[in-house]
């Protein structure tokens, strides 16, 4: 015997509501396994510790376990690409630093398409730079440092990098740009050993991450003119910011960002976003963060997306005015 019509009606409506309640149920339960965050750099650098530091807070908030993994190689490239390949669950991520922006313009043949291939999770934090020069350098600020440059023949001074494209590499860039100074790039594999000839005075300059300069600068193996942010850092409190320091205009802060493969579930991306957000609150994952030099950062998906974007299109200009090509 059929069901009356409207008992068939009601079942009707509950299938149908339990299919649009179904999305909402399945990223309640996310995450079901442990998620994989993919770290496209070497260990030891700024983003390889940002992703540690974040990782056990983040996965407590998740209720399951962030494994850090490192595929190093091509600026961030190859670890970028397989994240754009991974199944959009969630559970393969990616972090990443102003690379992700750069990267675009630098490179010819991409593996990938940062905004067709994939979606910001939301934002981890800052850290500053460091405009660092040989103490043999006869100049103590950044305008004295200015006036040394411009008295000397175009490219007579060097700075040395992380490498092409790295974030040592565009906050040098753009010290050259907002000054109008010529300065000879000498791009090094990491940061380490262009910091150790700055020391020596191989290259006169260098702008390394805060904390990785700080120790070089406590122990005066390394004279520090200016911050490269908006404001002083707590870790070198005496050292100014460029803009104080001599070149007024002058700002640059690398961010870090959380990334996923485009398709991934709006709902999956908002847990992900929401449970990162309250790790970053946490009055002890903050300390280390800031003791290591981050300043955390939350931000939504949608304004992390926007910020991408703004940087991509900011850092093209830059790359391509300074005649920037990859190695």
């Amino acid at each position: 015997m059929k069901p009356p019509h409207s008992l068939r009606a009601l079942c009707a409506l509950a299938a149908a509501a339990s299919c649009w309640m179904a999305p909402a149920t399945a990223a309640d339960a996310f995450p079901q396994r442990p998620v994989t965050l993919i770290v496209p750099f070497a260990p030891g650098g700024s983003v390889d510790i940002a992703a540690r530091l974040i990782s056990d807070a983040w996965g407590k908030a998740l209720g399951q376990s962030v494994i850090v993994e490192n595929r190093a190689g091509a600026s961030g490239n190859i670890g970028m690409a397989a994240v754009t390949r991974a199944e959009p669950n969630g559970y393969t991520l990616a972090i990443n630093t102003m690379s992700l922006a750069i990267n675009p313009a630098l490179f010819r043949n991409m593996p990938f398409d940062t905004e067709r291939d994939l979606r910001s999770v939301g934002t981890v934090g800052t850290s500053q730079h460091v405009l660092t020069v040989s103490p043999s350098l006869p100049v103590n600020n950044v305008k004295e440092l200015l006036a040394y440059i411009r008295a000397r023949p175009a490219n007579e001074l060097s700075f040395g990098s992380a490498g092409t494209g790295s974030t040592f590499h565009m906050a040098a860039e753009l010290f050259k740009s907002v000054s109008g100074t010529q300065i000879l790039h000498v791009p090094y594999k990491g940061g380490g050993p262009a910091m150790v000839d700055t020391i020596s005075g191989q290259v006169q300059m260098s702008f390394p991450v805060l904390s990785a300069a700080k120790p070089q600068v406590d122990g005066k193996k390394l004279k520090a003119l200016g911050v490269t942010g908006t404001s002083r850092s707590p870790l070198l409190p005496d050292v100014p910011t460029i803009a104080e320091s001599g070149l007024p205009g002058y700002a640059f802060t690398t961010w870090f960002v959380v990334s996923a493969p485009a398709g991934t579930p709006q709902a999956v991306v908002e847990r992900l976003n929401a449970k990162l957000a309250q790790a970053l609150q946490s009055p002890a994952l903050s300390e280390r963060m800031r003791r290591e030099g981050f300043d955390p950062l939350i931000s939504t998906p949608a304004a992390t997306d926007a910020m991408v974007k703004a940087e991509m299109a900011r850092w093209a200009g830059i790359v391509k005015d300074a005649g920037i090509q990859a190695n």
